[in-house]
Parts: C-alpha cells; structure tokens; sequence
C-alpha cells in the first residue's frame, strides 16, 4: 500500500461543497484482501476504536461499518472511517466520506473525507494508513515491519493526536462564533494558526480573535489588563470592589497583608485563567509563600481582600448582560474507599472530560493551589476521604483547572446586572467577563455583600455554551449581531467567470464596467491582481489562494474572479458562493491533464462555478454551446443565457426561455449591424451596436462580440445600469495595457501586428475566422505560432492544421517551458500538421526561441501586411513589436 498523491481541497470542489482531503491510494497487493479475509481484523480494530460503531456507511443505522466490515470491504474504504473518527475523537466533528477506484488504474483509489481543520484531517489519514498497516498481517509487503511494527502502539499515537488537536483547532469560543457566522451565510476565513479569523468578505469583513473584536479597544484590554488599575477605576466610581495593595516584594505584600485583615487573596497583575492566583489566605506567612507563586508570573502582585461566597462570571456584550454562570472549583466527593488521588482519576474518566478545550470540562490536574489546600487539610493524595465529603482541589473556580460550570442567567439580580453592565462601560469592552464574588446572585449585592473581583478582555464561552449543569446558552450570536447589524451585509459581491477561451477577457470587461459604475474592484486574472485597476501581483491568479486575496482586502467592493480549471482540480474553489457564475464555452483544451480525459469531464469541472451561485444570484450560460447550456439543471439561481444567434435565427431553447419570462443576451441582426439586446421578461433592451465596441474590432473579432454578450449578462445580473454597461463596452479596449495579450494591435509599423495569448485549437479557430474577416485588407497574413508542451500530440496537431490553413507565412517556435517535451518536439508536430492541411512546405520556417521568432517576422513583414503573434512571453514579445527598428533592433 503505498500513497500516490495527498491533494487537500479547502473550498467547494468535485466531491461536494465542504473541504476535504483526498488521497490516492494504491492498494498493491491488499487489493487481493477485505477485511473479511485479513485475520482478526476487524475484531481488533474495533477494540482500538470502538466509537466505529456509530459509523452508519451506507447501512444509514449505527453497526453499519461494523455490518460492513464483518462482510468485507477493501482497505481504502477503511482508512476513510477511521480518519473520520479519529477526527471526531478530538473534538472536531466530521461525518462525509467516500473512497472511489480511479479510472483506468486497478487497485489505486480515490480515499475522500472531510476535515474542519486541515492539519489535523491529513494527520489523522496518516495515522489511519499506519494502524491498517499495523493491523494486517506482517507477512504482507505493505505491513509495517521490524521496529517500526513492534514499536507502534496506537494507544498513545491516538492520545497525542488528541493533545496536539487543541493547537490546531479551534477554541470553543472562536468555533462558536464562527459556526454562528457560518449558520447566517457569512464566510470565515481563518488567518493564522490560533485564533485570528476573518468573517464576511472584502471592505464588510469583521475580524475576531476568540472574543476579542476588531472593535474592542485595545486601551480597554491594556485596562482589564492591569488587574489594579481595573479595580481602582471601578472604585472610582462607586462600583463594589475588594481593598487591595500592589507590592513588588515579599515584604511589602507581609506589610500589605497587615494593613487590609485577613481573609486575603494573592495574584499576578496580568495572567488569566486563575494562574499564580492564591484565595482564602488566612496568615502572613501564606502571603508571602503566595506573593513568590504569583511573582513567577509577573513583577507586580496584587494584594486584595478575599470576598466570601460563590463566584460566578457575567458576560457582557454589546453593553447587555447575556449570560451568566456559577463556577465551582475542581473538586472530588469522597466515597470512604478510595483515596484523593484515586477519586481524580476517576472524575477524570468522565467522557465530557479532555485536554485543554477538547471537551466540555478539562480534566483535573494537582497545582499549587491544590498542594496548599491540602496542605491546610492535613491531607495528602493517599488521604481516604469520608463519604460524601467534598474537597476542593483548586481554590479559583476555572474551567481551564477542571472547575465546573452552573447556568444561572436568570436567577442574576436586576441590580447586579446593571453593575455589571457599568462595569463593563468603566473598562471600555465592548465583551467583558466580569467576575463576581457574592452569596447569592439573586441578590443584589449591597444587599448580601460580595463584589467585582476582575474585569477580563476575551472571556472563554465553554462555561455559557456547554454548562455542566443548567440551560446551555448561544452567546456567540450576541458577537455576531454586534459586528453584523439587521441589515448590515457581510458579502461583497463575487462575479466568477470561468471556461475554456475567454475569461481573461471578460473578466476584464465585467471589471471595467463595476469600475465605471464607481465600484472598487479586486480582480483576478492570468495576468495577476488588481486592484481597481492597479497591478498588485504578477502572474497566473487564477486559483483559489489568488481569489481569497482579493476576498481578504477589506477595501475591495466587488470581487471579478477568472475562474481556471488548474485550481478547481487542484484545491477546488476559493470562495463559498457567488453571486453571478458564467461559464462561457467549453472546449478542447487541457485533456488527458489530472484526471480529465474529455469535454464532458471538462464539463463537470467548470460547472462547479455555477453550482454555487447564491439562491438569489444569477448563472449566466452559453446557450450556444451544448455542454454549457446542459448545465442549467444543477445551475443555481437565476438562469440568463447568452447567444450569438437572436431574432430569427434564434435557437428554440432561446425562444422558449425569453417567452417564459427568462432573462437572456443576444446578438439582435439588425439594419445597421448587430445589436447586443437584452430580453427580461417583458422588456426589450437594445444596448449597443458591436461595431461600436472597440474590442471587436468593428464587429469582426466574433470571439469577442461573445465575450461582450457573457460581460453584459453578468454585468446586468448584478444590478449595473444599462448605461454604465453601455458606456463600459464603449470604453473596453484591448490595448496590451488593458488587456495584455488579448487581440492587442500595434498600427506604428508600415504593417499591423497582432499580439494575442491563444494557446487552444478554440481559440486558433476563433483568431481564424478573425483573420478571415481582415484578410481582404492585406497583401499577406504572417502568423508566430506554438502550443503548450503538456498538451495531448492530437491537440498540437490540430493547432498545427489551423495554422496551416490561416497564414501566408508560417513561423513555427517553442515557448520557454516546453512542460516535458524535447526541443524541437512540438515544433515538428505543428510542421507535420500544417504540411497535411495543404501548406507548402516552403512557406513554412522554424525559429524555436520566441524573441528570434518575433523578430524574424517582423524583419520578414512587408508594408501593408498582417503579422499575428500567438505569444507566451507577453511582455517580451510587445517590447520586440513597440522597439523593433529602434535601438538598432
């Protein structure tokens, strides 16, 4: 068994709209063995992971692995289940699977399953494939072996899995909040390791880490902070609050101790979660032992009061108390059998007891705090305990000590909660935990004593979400109405485009039109990212990390995505959902690449882009092309076809859909040329003649009077005015610095010259039938021509035949990256093609480096003529055109 490929998909891909890992599995020779025919297989894998058996498969009922395994299933499937679980085992809940054979490839598989946390899911498959291996029988090629085998113990493989979970998972705080956001449609994107995460998209996105906001002041954290600067300016103004003294020795805290009476409390200025903190010291020495613990943490201690009664913790947000809880220390309840120690490891076997925030409550562990009470006790850990007797094992009351939690949100006194929400004023928090120590809650607190003891920025939600007794409470909602008021959105708008020919360019079309429309754009493209027009990344940003760029600026207002195959296949897509999908044509182009063997399959890919529309957004498909039209039914939203044939010659799936009422842009044949007109239920719009498109040159460059009718339908989906998209059109032009590489002229030469990126047989066709339509204004047609290296021989073979039936002179050469092949190898394809469409052999010359290439035809042009450059190196090749004759070029 050996692993082929690990590919993780962390936006909506082929195997469904959730992340997901797959790993490509070749089984070897276990492809011969199911677990029913593997020796005590299953019986011993159930006893390692028996929370299996809550796997229902495709039984649907709990048992059904289990019923699937006894019957026999194949390795692949397996690993699938227990990545799942092993997930699940630490704290992240995740159900969907599913393990595939690989076409064309005998026991290799497709191992599918999903994962909230990406490192944990690919370890977890991991850990998975080494237990199967340690399963199986050693005489096996594919089992662990020698020391590796008898040193795995999966036991402790799967414990420290767990402990390391919690630093890479969410805490229950920022999870809560951002399953809350996800739950009202709004996007997260986590931004570190920890808990720095982004909600919502572009210049309406939030951010959170855990329940510190992007609005919380950081001189109110610095405040809450500093524990005596806290208390001293809730004093200030009339709020109850315990006596203290800040010291920075031993003995200033003894002479402190003197001054304030005993009962005291001892703690670190700054430190949360109850560490250094020492309660209830009754003796001057027990202040001193105490000011050493708690100054290993911070120089400054705090020497305060110790206020009698329960602690309980108020939750304040958005300036109103939501929650409140009553926390009990970490305690064990004698039984007169077993001792201290003893009663620990048992409250520990509790199943909603982990590792730090894994689970509900956290196990119990011996501190400080716990050596001085016992010490007070006249106890050790070997001490039997009587019956019923309760003995508290920590004198602060925190979760995060394996303390214990009690809702009393309804029992708190409307006094104390007005107190509380002051106090929370005072700091300046806009989340504030404010711990409270009283009698009774329900009482207000002048009445029964008792006061605020600590005012904390970013109090934890586990004690709120998951009590261990009382009403859990969704306080992760009070967050998200904060940042996201009624009414207020959390999306910008995203407007994808993708297919084989043409994105680049209708892209930049849709970009220009929201720009005019006075939106602030983030586009992505083969060229890179913009900006609101301006250049901020070079490259090929097609995928999925390039669209979560523009996703992440909050000073975007509209997002334009080229959507490319490459990333769809190889991490699916960067976004959640969209608001106008287009697929604009599909054609032969990257076949036989990762998995994709034909256009149906190519189909399936790009038709992702639309699958994700919103409910109330817009898919905008070619009506012209079957595979595309077809996507209609998985199409989400609204559908608005597009067509080069309206009027009459108008297809009937075209008629039907504007006499339904239907929505669609087409190519209206008229007296004075071609009209692009929109139909919208009853209305007719003529939006403009394509002649006066710039782009199109004059009509004539059809490929682009269909890019227009696709940037029309998309731009009108959104909600631009049909004059902004008339007046973007107008303006739309494919210089080299708009849109470089796409039909770009340069007329400053006796002879024009043509630079486009056409890398496809669709888009040699569509640069044909353009120079078909010029032809008759030029003594000769010279074209540059290659083809990518990593397509298939039958693919630059019909480039190849194109070509030959296109040019006057044909100039053969190689980009740069030749993605595998020999040099040469490609050049002689296209050669062999061009003789066989019927070009003459003479006519035909080969310059393998580009530049050479580019020059070549220029020196070889003659006034009058066409020279066409399909160019690889854009940028390279129009500084051979603008240059040539100059310099001495």
């Amino acid at each position: 068994m050996r692993v082929i490929e690990t590919r993780v998909y962390r936006g909506p891909n082929l195997y469904g709209y959730r992340p997901v890992v797959r790993i490509t599995l070749d089984l070897e020779e276990l492809e011969a063995y199911n677990s029913a025919t593997l020796p005590d297989f299953t019986d011993r894998l159930v006893e390692l992971i028996p929370t299996l058996h809550e796997h229902g498969c495709s039984y649907g009922e709990p048992g059904g692995f289990i019923r699937r395994l006894r019957e026999g299933t194949w390795v692949g499937h397996i690993v699938e289940h227990i990545a799942l679980e092993l997930q699940c085992l630490a704290g992240t809940e995740v159900t969907y699977g599913k393990t595939r054979s690989v076409p064309g490839q005998p026991g290799v598989y497709y191992v599918i399953y999903s994962y909230q946390e990406e490192r944990l899911g690919l370890e977890a498959g991991e850990l998975a494939m080494r237990l199967v291996r340690w399963l199986i029988p050693a005489e096996l090629p594919s089992a662990l072996q020698g020391a590796e085998r008898a040193s795995f113990d999966f036991i402790a493989a799967r414990d420290d899995l767990i402990s390391r979970a919690q630093d890479m998972v969410l805490g229950p705080t920022t999870a809560s909040i951002v399953a809350e956001a996800k739950k009202r449609g709004i996007p997260a994107i986590r931004l570190d390791e920890h808990s720095l995460v982004q909600l919502g998209y572009g210049k309406y996105q939030q951010r959170i880490r855990a329940s510190v906001t992007g609005k919380t002041s950081n001189i109110a954290v610095e405040t809450a902070s500093d524990k005596e600067l806290t208390i001293r300016l809730l004093a200030d103004v009339g709020v109850p609050v315990p006596r203290h003294y800040l010291v920075r020795s031993a003995e200033e805290a003894a002479a402190a101790a003197e001054r304030l009476g005993f009962p005291l409390v001892v703690k670190p200025l700054d430190v949360s979660h109850g560490r250094g903190v020492s309660l209830n010291l009754n003796s001057v020495e027990e202040v001193v032992a105490a000011f050493h613990i708690a100054s290993e943490y911070t120089s400054a201690v705090l020497v305060e009061t110790f206020l009698q009664g329960k602690d309980y913790r108020v939750l304040v947000i958005g300036g109103e108390v939501v929650a409140v809880a009553e926390r009990v220390p970490a305690h064990v309840v004698g039984d007169g059998i077993h001792t201290i120690a003893e009663l620990i490891e048992i409250v520990n076997r509790d199943p909603r007891r982990g590792f730090g925030h894994e689970k509900v409550l956290t196990k119990i562990r011996l501190t400080h705090q716990s050596e001085l009470l016992l010490q007070r006790a006249g106890y050790t850990t070997a001490t039997v305990l009587k019956p019923g007797e309760i003995f508290a094992l920590a004198a602060t009351a925190n979760l995060s000590t394996g303390g214990t939690a009690i809702d009393r949100t309804h029992e708190i006194s409307y006094e104390t909660r007005e107190i509380a929400r002051r106090a929370a004023h005072v700091i300046g928090l806009d989340v504030a935990g404010i711990d409270i120590i009283t009698p009774d809650i329900s009482r207000p607190l002048r009445e029964v004593g008792g006061g605020i003891v600590e005012v904390n920025a970013g109090p934890g939600f586990r004690m709120h979400l998951q009590p261990s007794e009382g009403t859990p409470r969704n306080v992760a909602r009070h967050v998200v109405d904060m940042l996201f008021p009624r009414g207020q959105p959390a999306r910008i708008p995203i407007l994808s485009v993708t297919g084989t020919n043409g994105k680049t360019t209708t892209a930049r079309m849709v970009a220009h039109i929201l720009k005019l429309s006075g939106q602030r754009v983030g586009l992505t493209t083969t060229d890179g990212i913009y900006i609101d027009g301006e250049l901020y990344m070079k490259g090929d940003m097609t995928g999925p990390w390039s669209a979560r760029m523009v996703l992440k600026d909050p000073t975007v207002d509209a997002a334009v995505l080229e959507t490319a195959r490459g990333g769809i296949l190889r991490e699916g897509l960067g976004f959640d959902r969209c608001d106008v999908g287009c697929v604009l044509n599909i054609s032969n182009d990257h076949l036989g690449l990762r998995g994709v063997n034909s256009l149906e399959e190519l189909a399936e890919v790009k038709a992702l882009v639309v699958e994700v529309v919103r409910d109330d957004g817009s898919s905008v498909l070619n009506a012209d092309d079957p595979l595309v039209a077809g996507m209609a039914e998985r199409a989400e939203g609204r559908i608005i076809y597009f067509s080069m044939h309206g009027g009459e010659s108008a297809s009937p799936l075209v008629r039907e859909h504007i006499a339904a009422g239907g929505c669609a842009v087409v190519l209206q044949p008229g007296v004075r040329g071609e009209m692009i007109a929109i139909y919208d239920d009853e209305q007719y719009i003529p939006l403009l003649w394509t002649h006066l498109i710039p782009a199109t040159l004059e009509g004539k460059a059809r490929h682009n009077v269909a890019n227009a009718l696709a940037a029309t339908a998309m731009a009108y989906a959104h909600g631009v005015s049909v004059e902004n998209i008339r007046q973007g059109l107008r303006t739309f032009t494919t210089t080299f610095y708009q849109a470089p590489g796409r039909l770009n002229i340069f007329d400053e030469h006796p002879f024009r010259v043509l630079v486009d990126y056409g890398h496809n047989p669709a888009a040699f066709q569509a640069m044909r039938d353009l120079v078909e339509r010029l032809r008759p204004s030029y003594p000769r047609v010279i074209g540059m021509v290659s083809a990518p290296g990593d397509r298939r021989d039958q693919d630059l073979a019909e480039v190849g035949a194109i070509a030959g039936t296109m040019f006057d002179l044909l100039i053969l050469k190689e980009d740069d990256d030749r993605r595998g092949r020999p040099e040469g190898a490609i050049a002689a394809i296209l050669r062999e093609a061009a003789i066989g469409a019927g070009m003459a052999p003479d006519r035909i010359v080969t310059v393998l480096n580009e530049l050479e290439a580019t020059r070549y035809a220029l020196s070889t042009a003659r006034p009058g003529d066409l020279v066409v450059l399909f160019a690889d190196n854009i940028t390279g090749v129009w500084k051979e055109v603008i240059y040539w004759g100059k310099d001495g070029r």
